[in-house]
């Protein structure tokens, strides 16, 4: 008898700086790399991960020792992205204009994810962002 089993859960705390940023994206793409069909996650969700990352450095209230935990899993075929920060703030979701020079990070996660959201931990100290993104559809060349 085959048995299916699920791929475990990816967990990993790293330094609330800037420089962490393609570390999140790197460990994201070896997780994705251990899945049979994770290269239909890979662009989106870096993309996605980036961004969230990278507002957890950025706008962050938490004192700068504190680490931003990132987590990744598989539920029923959508990849599920958190992000964890110590910082009190919630991120707020607005069309940027054309002449913004900043603020699509956010709108991007909003058009690009599923489903998105921001909960307390459970410890009650902080926040996580998650996303949960469809895989691509499997394209007509690469099953021609």
């Amino acid at each position: 008898m085959l048995m299916s089993r699920r791929p475990r859960a990816f967990v990993a705390r790293l330094d609330s700086c800037i420089e962490s940023t393609p570390l999140a994206r790197y460990l994201l793409r070896a997780y994705l790399a251990g899945l049979p069909s994770g290269d239909r996650y890979a662009d989106t969700a870096e993309l996605l991960l980036g961004e969230l990352f990278a507002n957890a450095v950025q706008h962050s209230d938490a004192p700068d020792d504190r680490h931003i935990e990132i987590r990744f899993t598989l539920v029923n075929s959508r990849l599920r992205l958190e992000v964890h920060d110590a910082g009190s703030g919630r991120p707020s979701l607005h069309t940027p204009t054309p002449s913004d020079e900043h603020g699509r990070g956010l709108f991007l996660v909003n058009e690009l994810a599923e489903r998105w959201g921001c909960t307390s931990r459970p410890d009650d100290i902080g926040k996580f962002v998650w996303v949960l993104i469809a895989p691509a559809p499997v394209s007509a060349l690469a099953t021609a």
